[in-house]
C-alpha cells in the first residue's frame, strides 16, 4: 500500500529554511544514514509545494536536483498559479487542490511511497489527514528564524516507528496515529 511521506532535513528549533532561504546551513554534519537512504528508496513519487519548486531552480544557484540527483521519478507540484507554470518536461504541475494532487501522485507512485516536500504542503497534507509518516532529519544547528516546518494547526498524535543517526544528524521516523 503506497504510503504517504512527509520527509525532510529541519533544524533542532523546527525550521527547514533560515529567512535567506539558503541551504548551507544542512551540511557539515553527516550524510543520509540508513533511514534517510530506505526512505528514499521507497518512494515512488514526489510532491512539493510551488515555493520549493521555485527555490531549487533559483538563477545562479547551480543546478540542483531531488535528494542530490539520486531522484529520477515522477515529481508533482501543487501550485495557486496555475496559469504561470515553468516548461519543465521533468515536472507535473497541478492546481486542483491538496487532495487530487496527493491522489495523483498516489497513482504515479505505483508500489513506492509518496514524499512530501515543503513546509506549507506539508501542513495541509497533516491538516487534510493525508500524511501516513513523518520522517525527519535533525541536523543540530539552532536557525532561531525563517521557514517552520510545523506551523498553527492543531495536535497530530504521532507514535516513533524508527530512528538512526549518522555524524551529527539524527534520523527520526513517525506513524501519524490513526493512518499507518
Amino acid at each position: 500500500m503506497t504510503k504517504v511521506l512527509l520527509h525532510t532535513t529541519m533544524s533542532l528549533d523546527g525550521f527547514i529554511a533560515p529567512e535567506d532561504d539558503s541551504t548551507e546551513w544542512m551540511f557539515g554534519y553527516g550524510a543520509a544514514g540508513s533511514l534517510g537512504m530506505e526512505t528514499m528508496q521507497r518512494l515512488g513519487a514526489v510532491l512539493s509545494g510551488r515555493r520549493g519548486y521555485d527555490l531549487g531552480n533559483r538563477p545562479d544557484d547551480g543546478e540542483r536536483k531531488l535528494y542530490g540527483g539520486m531522484w529520477a521519478g515522477p515529481v508533482f507540484v501543487l501550485t495557486h498559479r496555475a496559469n504561470d507554470v515553468p516548461d519543465d518536461p521533468n515536472v507535473t504541475f497541478l492546481s486542483d487542490g491538496i487532495e487530487d494532487a496527493v491522489a495523483r501522485a498516489k497513482a504515479a507512485a505505483g508500489e513506492g511511497d509518496v514524499a512530501v516536500l515543503g513546509a506549507s504542503l506539508s501542513q495541509q497534507c497533516l491538516e487534510a489527514g493525508l500524511v501516513d509518516e513523518v520522517v525527519l532529519h535533525v541536523v543540530p544547528v539552532l536557525l532561531g528564524a525563517g521557514v517552520r516546518l510545523f506551523g498553527s494547526g492543531g495536535p497530530a498524535p504521532l507514535r516513533k516507528i524508527g530512528g538512526d543517526g549518522v555524524g551529527q544528524i539524527t534520523d527520526l521516523r513517525f506513524a501519524v496515529e490513526g493512518r499507518g
